[in-house]
């Protein structure tokens, strides 16, 4: 796959995990929060691994081990965000995980000990801007805001992890097997510290479908499988569109609504994504 197909894949990532707010917003009325976690990876892996049997039904330890490290990190931040969208709106909740585009691009700064090409730079600054003006600032930050900034951290480890370990095992088994791992860990907690509820409803049924098929089984195997292809900072920009989908699909079934300053924010998130991935070539 060249470097084009794979960036337009990335692309459609956020688009897929614009929904899952508003999934997560109707399954949170009745269904314990890590129950959640361990119902939607669970389904996901049994429908990906269906699919793709022969890939994946004979992984070597290597990717066990992998697939265990990314689980525990994937089981965390699905936690989060569901712990997040109790306490702050869908859009909100968006655009606060989206910060894992700031931190990436530090993390891997720290990894290879140099500062980060010039046009992650321009794009950091831009998002940073955008973010903070999706958010309302960051006097505006609740407990739901921190639960948010500590998800995103995670995933940002886990988008760098997840890129070291797809140079040495296949990135769709490591997709999968994750999804297994992070049922499992969500399934004890699930016992230890919950009631195990099933949807009730078939919009509670619905929801979790979607949120299963669309954002966990191929949201997160398709990440997976592009960051092969793609450096972790393009991930990590990339991904900094979902917020936007986030906005637009919470007002389109919830009813939220961006203000002026909020609109503005959406924009500097585009214009940093372009900036980042189109304007300026990497120094040699």
């Amino acid at each position: 796959m060249n470097k084009q197909k794979a960036t337009f894949l990335a692309f459609t990532v956020p688009l897929a995990w614009g929904t899952s707010y508003i999934f997560m917003a109707y399954l949170m009325d009745g269904i314990p929060p890590v129950t959640i976690v361990a119902l939607r990876t669970g389904i996901a892996f049994l429908v990906m691994f269906a699919l793709f049997f022969r890939r994946v039904c004979r992984p070597d330890r290597q990717t066990l081990k992998a697939s265990a490290i990314c689980g525990g990190l994937l089981a965390t931040v699905f936690l989060c965000l569901l712990l997040g969208v109790q306490y702050t709106s869908a859009s909100e909740t968006g655009f606060l995980q989206s910060t894992t585009v700031i931190i990436v691009p530090i993390i891997m700064a720290v990894l290879r000990k140099r500062m980060p090409e010039t046009k992650i730079v321009i794009g950091v600054i831009a998002v940073t801007a955008g973010l903070l003006l999706l958010s309302g600032g960051v006097g505006q930050f609740s407990i739901g805001s921190g639960i948010m900034l500590f998800s995103a951290f995670v995933y940002a480890v886990h988008i760098v992890v997840s890129k070291s370990f797809v140079e040495r095992v296949d990135s769709i088994s490591l997709g999968i097997w994750q999804m297994l791992f992070a049922c499992i860990y969500a399934t004890i907690a699930t016992f230890i510290f919950e009631t195990p509820v099933l949807p009730q409803t078939g919009i509670q049924w619905a929801s979790l479908l979607g949120l299963t098929l669309i954002c966990s089984a191929y949201g997160f195997v398709m990440q997976a499988y592009v960051q092969k292809f793609v450096s972790a900072e393009t991930t990590g920009f990339m991904f900094s569109l979902e917020p936007v989908f986030t906005a637009v699909f919470a007002f389109a079934f919830l009813g939220e609504r961006l203000n002026l300053m909020g609109n503005i924010g959406a924009l500097l998130i585009l214009l940093g994504v372009m900036c980042a991935n189109i304007c300026y070539k990497p120094q040699k």
